[in-house]
């Protein structure tokens, strides 16, 4: 009898389990839903009846010239698709920020491509377009890549100019990297496939190889209409910057071709023809399924962000079966450190863990905040795999580092700094994925995009701020209240939830995944079964830089 009630209970408790990961797999799931449709959405560029009429012109779409230059398009991955999200409303959107940039293969070589979408604004730059083909050069300088420029564009977007002409990091910083990589010796290949313009027509000619499309491609510094305005020519179009023009009279494009297709087998040709690069030499052996099925995930990763669970459980469903190693185990154990492997390539993996914790003294520490112990072990191990030339791989769930008089005198300051140290001075390849929380200082220490993550990807469920919208949307609170006691007025209890509602509801927004990645703060948010995709191209894009570096903590020693 007494075996029976155990076996009753053990059978509540399973069902009790499975209705707890059914409900976590439908959240993630439809959060998933969301986003595969808000990509969709963003894929159309400037609609439906744009692309038609693009077609109607002779020309590839944007996607299907990538879907034609790359070796396998379905083995890309993308830079900032959410790019500019909800953001230019006032000036009728610009999806993707108005270009296109993915990562993949030509001809067998990984390239980055940064293509102009003529269905948004006629391909013209906004300030988003800016800062998103600075941060496509900022990949192929940091991972030695060619890049392909495929230009389609009206130049800068004139009503919003004062945003991205002339400080540091705008449109003029393009320019100046393109001379930058072309010393370092990074290949460029532009295709002038629509529209160059004023500004615009330097990128194209100060790649190392320009190719022109006859009767769509153009370019000149300034079109028909200005050049009448300001010298009082009469000039076509075609005349004035066509292909026949550039390619036979200026001598300005290397190549002039009949279509699309051609320039692009084009790129593919010269791409094919680059002599072999030295490796960096990560270390890689032949690759292994992880021992969870990817989309357990969902049933994992409770949708209550506060809600403990095993960073270890979801480490299995992204690493080689069996790969993962870790490190100082019974050491700080609110952050797990160890090496392992991902699709074949050996990684050391920092990430925090989400359970409540007792350390060696018996003391409990919450999850997802980095103690001193923690801190110290991750600066340790970050050193550890600098010197064996290990990349790292960032897991962040974190609301930040303990506080409080016990953790002060402890010097938790000096060993966070510490960790900050060590991600800021690391020189192998770091990646970073956003899975929870990502919160003040403990973004950094986790390796945020001020940090320099050679890619930085946000799962749905993340959420980056200074703190939670809770947290703040009481601080923001008190703050309101201390007004209204200076004007010698008071708040109710319903004058006080009403605004507290509408201070944490705007600072939420703002928390979002999708307010991040249109911002380019991430490169874009990812379906957590696309995580060893892109950790692993982007091993092999890093592994295209040979350039070795010397680590070290400077006056911050271990």
């Amino acid at each position: 009898m007494d075996q029976l009630i155990v076996n009753c209970s053990s059978i509540e408790e399973e069902m009790t389990k499975s209705k707890k990961q059914l409900t976590r797999e439908i959240h993630h799931r439809n959060e998933v839903k969301l986003l595969h449709e808000k990509r969709r959405v963003v894929s159309l560029g400037g609609g439906a009846s744009k692309l038609s009429k693009q077609r109607d012109q002779g020309k590839l779409t944007v996607r299907e010239r990538l879907d034609f230059l790359f070796d396998e398009p379905s083995e890309v991955i993308e830079i900032g698709q959410l790019a500019a999200d909800n953001m230019y409303q006032d000036h009728g959107g610009c999806p993707s920020a108005g270009v296109v940039v993915q990562i993949g293969k030509i001809s067998g070589r990984l390239c980055i491509v940064v293509a102009n979408d003529a269905t948004v604004k006629a391909g013209a730059w906004f300030p988003m377009t800016a800062k998103k083909n600075l941060r496509a050069q900022e990949i192929a300088m940091e991972n030695r890549l060619p890049i392909i420029y495929l230009v389609d564009s009206a130049g800068v977007y004139l009503p919003m100019q004062d945003e991205s002409f002339a400080d540091k990091e705008h449109f003029g910083r393009i320019f100046r990297n393109n001379a930058k990589m072309s010393s370092m010796g990074i290949t460029q290949i532009a295709a002038i496939m629509g529209s160059c313009v004023a500004g615009g027509a330097y990128l194209p000619i100060m790649s190392d190889e320009a190719i022109i499309v006859e009767n769509t491609g153009s370019i000149f510094l300034a079109g028909p209409y200005l050049v009448k305005a300001a010298v009082g020519e009469d000039v076509d179009k075609e005349t004035l910057g066509g292909a026949h023009t550039h390619s036979a009279i200026s001598g300005v494009v290397d190549y002039a071709v009949p279509s699309d297709q051609a320039a692009l087998e084009k790129i593919q040709s010269l791409i094919g023809k680059i002599g072999e690069t030295t490796l960096a030499g990560f270390n890689r052996v032949l690759s292994k399924p992880p021992k969870r099925e990817q989309e357990e995930v969902y049933t994992l990763l409770p949708e209550n962000r506060s809600e403990p669970y095993a960073m270890s459980d979801l480490i299995e469903c992204l690493v080689d079966a069996d790969s993962f190693e870790p490190y100082k185990e019974n050491y700080g154990k609110t952050l797990i450190t160890g090496y392992a492997r991902i699709d074949g390539w050996a990684v050391g993996i920092v990430a925090n863990e989400r359970k409540v914790t007792k350390n060696a003294k018996g003391e409990m520490q919450i999850g997802g905040v980095i103690y001193s112990d923690s801190a110290d072990k991750a600066t340790r191990f970050i050193a550890n795999c600098n010197q064996k030339s290990i990349p790292l791989v960032f897991l962040q769930d974190v609301t930040g580092f303990m506080v409080g008089s016990k953790s002060e005198h402890q010097g938790i300051i000096k060993d966070g700094a510490k960790m900050v140290n060590a991600v800021s001075n690391s020189v192998v390849p770091k990646f970073t994925i956003i899975i929870g929380n990502s919160y003040g200082a403990g973004n950094y220490a986790m390796c945020g995009k001020a940090y320099d993550p050679r890619l930085i990807y946000a799962w749905p469920s993340a959420e980056i701020a200074v703190m939670s919208g809770q947290s703040a949307s009481r601080v923001l609170l008190q703050i309101e209240e201390s007004k209204y006691a200076h004007s010698g007025k008071s708040l109710g209890n319903k004058e006080k939830e009403q605004l507290l509602q509408s201070i944490e509801t705007k600072y939420t927004e703002t928390t979002s995944p999708y307010y991040a990645a249109a911002r380019l703060w991430t490169d874009g948010i990812i379906d957590p079964v696309e995580t060893r995709k892109h950790l692993s191209m982007g091993i092999e894009m890093a592994n295209n830089n040979a350039n070795k570096e010397v680590f070290s903590l400077g006056i911050l020693q271990v």
